[in-house]
């Protein structure tokens, strides 16, 4: 079943970047959108447009095999899971199906005249995950991705996946993980950003958060603002 349309934040202003923030398992792009509601709220980010896409339902396995938004099956979770275990057990077909997703919302806005430098591909636990894998292997430069409470997907063969003039090696890449998270171990996030770094990546930033378990909080939120205020500056002074 393919996704729901996806929630959409429009701009307050000239529209001229995009944020698309996914979701993790078994939620949906509403469950984000106060992101971008805090936000607007406090007069941030006017020049921006925030999308929310809505994973498709799909058998999961650590679900018992019941379907649930999701954007690739799940066999295992939590700290008894080994990484280089879960990197065997990945769902290459569904993170690729995905992967395809993610590059269509991009290829809209680019279409609609948005500056790929000036989309940011970001989410949280699976959608953080995802953004990670597309940002790295995307074809057009992006001004920035970002991941929370995730890990790196595919990373034994991502390289097959990586551009030959790997666009995105310099790329911003914001990682964010708490230190009591049971779901996604802290330590695959930890791990994920060294492989991201070995692999030839010049700019990966990894933050930890005491006593986080697998959510979010002020401290990681106000870091995020942070990275989206400097890889989106506003037009007007963007390039000075």
């Amino acid at each position: 079943m393919p996704p729901r349309a996806p929630y959409v934040v429009p701009a307050l202003k000239k529209h001229t970047a995009t944020v698309i923030m996914a979701h993790g398992l078994g939620d949906s792009g509403a469950g984000w959108m106060s992101l971008a509601q805090n936000w607007r709220r406090r007069g941030m980010f006017d020049e921006v447009a925030f999308i929310f896409p809505n994973a498709p339902m799909i058998p999961i396995t650590v679900n018992f095999g019941m379907s649930m938004p999701g954007w690739y099956d799940l066999s295992k979770l939590g700290r008894d899971l080994d990484f280089e275990e879960s990197i065997r057990t990945q769902d290459e077909p569904g993170i690729l199906r995905s992967r395809e997703y993610f590059n269509t919302l991009i290829k809209e806005q680019v279409d609609n005249g948005i500056k790929s430098s000036r989309i940011v591909l970001g989410g949280f636990s699976q959608g953080g995950a995802m953004s990670v894998f597309s940002g790295i292997t995307n074809k057009e430069k992006l001004g920035g991705v970002f991941g929370l409470s995730c890990y790196l997907l595919l990373s034994d063969r991502i390289k097959n996946y990586v551009a030959e003039d790997w666009p995105n090696k310099k790329t911003p890449f914001f990682l964010a993980h708490g230190l009591d998270d049971d779901i996604v171990p802290h330590s695959f996030g930890e791990m994920s950003a060294k492989a991201m770094k070995e692999l030839g990546m010049e700019d990966v930033s990894f933050r930890s958060y005491p006593d986080l378990p697998h959510s979010a909080d002020p401290a990681e939120i106000e870091d995020l603002e942070q990275f989206l205020g400097k890889v989106l500056p506003a037009e007007e002074t963007a390039g000075l």
